[in-house]
């Protein structure tokens, strides 16, 4: 597990219009939540967060806060329960942790990555399906994985990766769904193609009705007859 630190000071600025003289100078508000204690208001600086955030992923890992002067505690171990982003510009406005024990198993989910090339694609054109891109875990906190790296080398075309299939590290339980997939091999999309006339055929023409002719009633040409006679 990568350990991270962050620095924190304890924030009295507390109200909207306060806050946003606070983002101005360059700190970002941040509330520490203990089971069984009061939530700790604090302020982070925006530089340093920033950082953290690009050069890692902080869902889900251990971050230790070092708050100045904090007499009791030397460091903080803390896990970011939410963060809340401008709608417009998306910068971070607010950071929500759960300060956590060391000592006792928590539940959080980490990422699932593909390993290699699978024979299915290579060999036999199939597509690899991506369908569950986190597991969630539980662990004590200095044992959570990076994430989960599945090889994918030998799956064949039609055959998947279930939950049950992944052997995770020691003293990791996964909590979700044994038989649910995670990685799965399939066929192509089959393209529909129109079918063209062949050359040389010839087109059928639409059936004509034609006029029925009247059928002239029994003893009407005698009639006609008689009277070219006379």
């Amino acid at each position: 597990m990568d350990e991270l630190f962050l620095d924190a000071e304890v924030r009295e600025e507390i109200g909207r219009g306060k806050v946003k003289d606070l983002r101005d100078k360059g700190f970002i508000p941040a509330v520490v939540y203990a089971d069984g204690k009061d939530a700790l208001a604090l302020k982070l600086s925006h530089r340093q967060l920033i950082q953290l955030v690009h050069h890692h992923r902080i869902e889900g890992v251990v971050i230790n806060l070092n708050i100045k002067d904090d007499k009791k505690h030397k460091s903080r171990p803390c896990l970011i329960k939410e963060i809340q982003y401008e709608p417009v510009h998306g910068e971070i406005t607010h950071v929500d942790f759960n300060q956590i024990s060391l000592t006792k198993a928590i539940k959080v989910s980490i990422p699932v990555t593909a390993k290699g090339e699978s024979i299915g694609v290579r060999q036999e054109g199939g597509s690899l399906e991506h369908v569950l891109w986190e597991i969630e875990i539980e662990c004590l906190p200095t044992s959570i994985p990076k994430d989960v790296e599945i090889d994918v080398t030998n799956l064949k075309l039609g055959e998947a990766v279930h939950v049950k299939d992944i052997i995770p590290p020691a003293g990791v339980k996964i909590l979700n769904d044994p038989s649910s997939i995670v990685l799965s091999v399939s066929a192509p999309m089959k393209e529909e193609v129109p079918v063209e006339a062949v050359e040389g055929a010839e087109k059928q023409e639409p059936e004509v009705i034609k006029e029925k002719k009247e059928v002239p009633a029994e003893g009407a040409e005698e009639g006609k007859e008689g009277k070219e006679k006379k």
